[in-house]
């Protein structure tokens, strides 16, 4: 077998894994998000930066003030999932790199001093981040929305008025529902999408 992970665990992180738009009512647990969390943290970012911040949308208020920011496809799958989760970029990630990368602190002032740089990396990195929250959710059995259909500034003004984040993307959270997928779209092949040089 050229990979080291099992059939059946391909099958449910990739293979057989899907974007689900429509999900049962059974509740994702606290238990259950802060096991993708424990797993996820571990995957690599640029000098251990980690940016990547978690809010989780429960309270039907929350809830509302997320709905209105959707984009109008986005809004029936976001008020019925049992849970949605907001990944944004902590844009002052950098003040915890001396705790993060300890070996090296100076990092924290050499390379993140400035805004723009700092916002660059961060946003690259809490993306990688994002990824990984969509593996590790699959992992737990559940099935991920992931979504960029929504007013941006909108929802930043919503939950992080403060602009020390900065939304990334909208992932709903659940058992899949009735039709929660749409046929498989095509995939490029290694030939099409590898070289070697």
């Amino acid at each position: 077998m050229a990979l080291a992970l099992d059939p059946a665990a391909q099958d449910l992180l990739f293979r057989e894994a899907h974007t689900a738009n429509t999900f049962t009512d059974e509740p994702v647990t606290e238990e259950q998000i802060q096991a993708v969390y424990d797993l996820v943290k571990f995957a690599p970012t640029a000098f251990n930066q980690s940016p990547l911040r978690v809010t989780l949308v429960r309270s039907p208020e929350a809830r509302e003030r997320l709905v209105a920011q959707m984009a109008e496809g986005n809004r029936p799958k976001t008020s019925s999932a049992p849970l949605t989760a907001i990944l944004s970029v902590d844009l002052d990630f950098h003040e915890r790199l001396p705790e993060l990368f300890p070996h090296a602190p100076h990092i924290k002032d050499a390379f993140f001093s400035e805004a723009a740089p700092r916002e660059a990396a961060g946003t690259f990195n809490a993306t990688l981040q994002a990824g990984y929250f969509v593996l590790g959710v699959r992992a737990a059995g559940l099935a991920a929305g992931p979504m960029t259909g929504y007013d941006a500034d909108g929802v930043n003004k919503e939950f992080f008025g403060d602009g020390k984040q900065k939304v990334l993307m909208v992932v709903n959270i659940g058992k899949p529902g009735e039709g929660a997928y749409s046929p498989r779209s095509p995939r490029l092949s290694y030939e099409d999408a590898v070289t070697t040089v």
